[in-house]
């Protein structure tokens, strides 16, 4: 990496906070890609930033953490195809260039497109997308954040880079919808999943991990893919994460995992609940009921409650306490929503 060339770091949007629709941990799948001869397409949509290795090689070149075509010496771009993980509404991208130094793409735009099934399409170029990002500036090794010019619900979009060149990482934030017509009021579902439109609001800490990977589908992968406060040393100290369900409803099963949590998993664990607006929520205008009672917790173990659940009415938010610190790779309510 050339040394005199600093990355450039941008303060993130407001939308930056949404779920990322196209995340790979989410579902989301590069299908498409007219040329990864340098680096695979598949990268776009992986977790954290790109990475740099020094004098890491293969056949083809240098080896680099991202999406990277070759360079262009005939008329036109390079695009991608990205099937979002769910259907949503996008409010902004962050097109991350991150190490991709003098072979980044100077320009980019986003088209994106409603498909019921993409199934046996082939011909990708031909279809009805609708511009959402028009040709924007690329920064070198840099996060390039822009908002969509559209509210309409989206399930695929298509990237395009002007002419070739390497993109590290592509975020789609927006929110997550999801047709709730047709999900059976008899129908157990995870109510607070990221997948279902849950969403993790506010949390007193997370030094070391992100309050967001809780609600992630599959378990954990490593420690980091939970969310893990500091170490607390304050007496009688309560860490605590506020998360709203996807759609109001009861709770019937709340799993707490802390796999890969052993030397640091907390005591016990307590859940609250409400029923009011996100607003109130977040400006503390709210009563807490007890959904969960105080619990002991155990290192790298999947913890079930059923019976222990107080609370029977629907709910629209939860917050997790955790005495006094540590680390939960994700919490699942399973329950029915109310119509």
């Amino acid at each position: 990496m050339n040394t005199t060339v600093k990355e450039i770091i941008k303060e993130a949007p407001a939308f930056a906070q949404l779920t990322d629709l196209a995340a790979e941990r989410l579902g989301g799948k590069v299908l498409f890609a007219t040329d990864d001869f340098f680096a695979e397409k598949e990268n776009l949509i992986k977790p954290t930033r790109g990475i740099f290795i020094t004098d890491k090689y293969t056949e083809r070149g240098k080896w680099m953490d991202g999406w990277e075509s070759r360079r262009k010496r005939t008329p036109g771009h390079d695009w991608a195809v990205i099937q979002l993980a769910t259907s949503g509404k996008i409010k902004g991208f962050d097109i991350d260039t991150n190490f991709f130094l003098g072979n980044h793409p100077p320009h980019a735009s986003i088209e994106a497109i409603n498909l019921e099934s993409s199934v046996g399409i082939t011909d990708w170029e031909n279809l009805s997308w609708k511009e959402i990002l028009p040709k924007s500036h690329l920064d070198a090794g840099s996060q390039n954040f822009y908002e969509s010019n559209s509210d309409e619900i989206f399930t695929h979009i298509r990237l395009h880079i002007y002419p070739d060149g390497g993109v590290a990482r592509l975020r789609v934030y927006g929110e997550v919808f999801k047709d709730w017509s047709k999900v059976s009021s008899n129908e157990s579902i995870d109510l607070v999943a990221a997948i279902n439109g849950g969403k993790a609001l506010a949390c007193n800490d997370m030094f070391f991990s992100a309050m967001s990977n809780l609600i992630m589908p599959n378990r954990s992968i490593n420690m980091g893919d939970g969310w893990e406060t500091k170490r607390n040393r304050t007496p009688n100290n309560c860490d605590w994460v506020m998360l709203k369900l996807a759609h109001p409803g009861v709770a019937e099963k709340i799993i707490v995992d802390t796999c890969h949590f052993k030397g640091n998993y907390p005591d016990s664990c307590s859940i609250e609940c409400c029923n009011r607006s996100d607003e109130d929520v977040m400006n503390n205008n709210v009563e807490w009921n007890e959904l969960l009672s105080k619990q002991k917790l155990s290192a790298d173990h999947i913890h079930e409650f059923s019976s222990e659940i107080l609370h029977k009415q629907s709910i629209t938010h939860i917050r997790l306490n955790i005495y006094p610190d540590g680390g939960i790779s994700r919490l699942r309510l399973i329950g029915k929503i109310s119509k």
